[in-house]
């Protein structure tokens, strides 16, 4: 409820009154009523609505008022509207993405439908592909056996299913920063560490609920969760995950075309052609398809949910580079302040 005061002399017989006030809180070149000048001296309400406060002592015979204003009823409705608008919105966000949460596991990991085989029909090939993407990770094992250290040696496998394999777990990785200082993270009554955990080898099986949960409304009395160690260094060093993730993924598309090139599988034209069948074939990789269109969704999302926790000189760039995969989370963890710096 407004409130707005009149100043009255009575030695006048005028009211001083602004002149956004509503006439029926006073009326100009008219002494005070009776039923006003009875409340100024016990400080009741009158019928109107005018209360009197007391004398000023500024003026030493003026009495200083106050009127309340009507409510403005049309802005109210406005803001009611606009914030039942808001809310359905976040109840159709949260309903597409368990439906989205229920498409993914039914259609990749359990329906004969899509391509390649179901989770209870893999054969022991993709086990074994997956087993030897595995050791590749990050391209260490092949790294380390090019340039003469052979303490385990590589699995030779075709550069294209390689270089799509750490594409989308250097992705993966550079959502660590954003997620461990997610304003909404407190939403999410599970643990950070292991959801990113399982995030990097099963993807979006986990990513979309916390995209889901992190939509709930706020707890009355939230607490405050200190970071993990793990959450900490992630923060603490985003710059150099940023980095780090950002090579990885550059180097998965030289790797893509370019990687092997005594492995006999020909030039770009050629592993184009087997990235094409790959993917029609493949569960595993027909999986990482999928992984690429929700990551490119939520990373703009996400990060233009957090911009206040990149620094104040960066907050513009980042915005714009946020619709850009990969590079907007490279964006986002080398300009994120430090947890230091955000509490201050």
């Amino acid at each position: 409820m407004a409130w707005r005061f009149i100043l009255c002399s009575s030695s006048s017989s005028s009211w001083i009154r602004p002149p956004l006030l509503p006439r029926t809180c006073c009326l100009q070149n008219s002494p005070p009523s009776p039923a006003a000048a009875a409340a100024a001296t016990t400080g009741r309400e009158d019928r109107k609505g005018l209360v009197v406060y007391g004398r000023s002592r500024s003026f030493g015979s003026g009495v200083l008022l106050a009127c309340r204003a009507g409510k403005r009823s049309g802005l109210a409705e406005e803001e009611q509207r606009a914030a039942e608008d808001g809310q359905s919105l976040i109840q159709v966000q949260q309903a597409a993405l368990w439906a989205a949460e229920a498409a993914y596991i039914l259609w990749l990991f359990l329906l004969p439908y899509a391509p390649g085989d179901p989770v209870w029909a893999i054969k022991s090939t993709t086990i074994n592909d997956l087993v030897g993407l595995s050791l590749n990770f990050f391209f260490i094992l092949p790294l380390m056996n090019a340039v003469g250290i052979h303490i385990l040696e590589a699995p030779v496998l075709h550069p294209v299913a390689e270089g799509l394999f750490n594409f989308v777990i250097g992705w993966t990785l550079l959502f660590a920063p954003l997620l461990f200082t997610d304003s909404r993270r407190d939403r999410y009554k599970g643990s950070l560490d292991l959801l990113w955990g399982f995030q990097m080898f099963l993807t979006n099986t986990f990513l979309i609920p916390y995209m889901a949960l992190r939509l709930n409304d706020k707890d009355e009395k939230p607490s405050y969760r200190k970071l993990s160690q793990l959450g900490s260094l992630m923060t603490e060093g985003s710059s150099i995950v940023g980095v780090v993730g950002g090579i990885v993924c550059l180097v998965s598309v030289l790797w893509t075309f370019f990687g092997r090139p005594d492995a006999a599988v020909g030039g770009i034209a050629e592993r184009w052609d087997f990235f094409v069948k790959y993917i029609g074939s493949e569960r595993l990789a027909y999986a990482f398809i999928w992984d690429i269109c929700l990551y490119a969704i939520f990373q703009p999302w996400l990060i233009g949910d957090n911009l206040q926790n990149v620094k104040e000189s960066n907050m513009a760039i980042v915005s714009k580079l946020r619709f850009i995969p990969v590079v907007g989370l490279v964006a986002y963890a080398v300009c994120a302040e430090s947890e230091n710096n955000r509490q201050t």
